[in-house]
């Protein structure tokens, strides 16, 4: 095993601590909620998800129609006189 092996492992252990340390630190000067999230982002995804799933509709509408029609039409039938 190197000899600096073991001083490398804990330089690196300590500077990711101190990184985790000064981004929390700054959290709690800045007084920003961690939580809160990207509003114009969610925003985003939502739209483009609407737009998805309205562009999908359009195109499947007939065929979704059609499906519909055929599964009410199966099941409202009525049942056929049996032999004699």
């Amino acid at each position: 095993m190197n000899k600096y092996s073991f001083t490398l492992k804990a330089a690196v252990l300590l500077s990711i601590m101190l990184a985790q340390l000064a981004g929390r630190f700054r959290t709690v000067v800045s007084g920003e909620d961690p939580e809160r999230g990207d509003v114009p982002g969610w925003v985003m995804i939502t739209l483009m998800s609407a737009v998805l799933v309205a562009g999908i509709l359009a195109i499947a509408k007939p065929a979704l129609e059609g499906l519909f029609n055929d599964a009410m039409g199966r099941v409202s039938q009525p049942e056929p006189e049996p032999l004699r």
